[in-house]
């Protein structure tokens, strides 16, 4: 691992999949395209500070009709110092593709049992009772591990996948936890 100074520019883009996150670290040694799992805490702004760069690497995509080679960093420590709106030259339109689809996700197919002929060949329509609350108990205690029950503060773990690291993150946004990038960590308002 390298400890670099530097500045990471941190953009929302939408896509498909909803919104997420990509970054841009500038360093005394180069520009870096971020795409860590992580970002997904922060809001939109340049985050001054050390990182621990683990691996730098090339990478390619396809997006609006043409090939972009771009060097990656991927960071294993961060030790922010302050944090700032973003520049113009930060806001410049972008076209990237979601880092959730450059790797393949399982995704499951639920099982719908019934029975009698009139049964055969017809699904099910999901339930659009508002009623009902959106996850139990042993829902979350899925989505979140060990990390269940949540406490006052919470620091969840970028190491999972990107599609459960951002259910992780909606849900606990939506529920009261307001993030403090500085200490990296969720903390529940009170």
């Amino acid at each position: 691992m390298v400890k670099l100074r530097g500045t990471l520019s941190i953009r929302t883009i939408s896509g498909r999949n909803g919104d997420f996150n990509v970054g841009r670290l500038t360093t005394e040694i180069g520009e870096f395209s971020v795409k860590d799992a992580e970002l997904e805490q922060y809001d939109e702004g340049r985050y001054e500070g050390e990182f621990g760069v683990e691996q730098i690497y090339p990478t390619s995509y396809v997006a609006g009709g043409r090939v972009v080679m771009e060097v990656r960093a991927r960071i294993g420590l961060w030790s922010l110092d302050g944090i700032d709106d973003l520049r113009p030259e930060d806001e410049a339109p972008i076209v990237e593709p979601d880092p959730v689809d450059e790797l393949p996700t399982p995704v499951a197919t639920p099982v719908i049992e019934s029975s009698g002929p009139e049964a055969e060949g017809k699904q099910a329509e999901p339930s659009e009772d508002k009623s009902e609350p959106k996850e139990s108990e042993d829902e979350l205690a899925s989505l979140f591990g060990t990390l269940w029950p949540l406490g006052d503060e919470v620091k969840l773990d970028p190491t999972v996948d990107r599609t459960r690291f951002r259910a992780q993150k909606d849900h606990i946004k939506s529920i009261g936890y307001k993030f403090r990038p500085l200490d990296q960590v969720w903390e529940k308002k009170s």
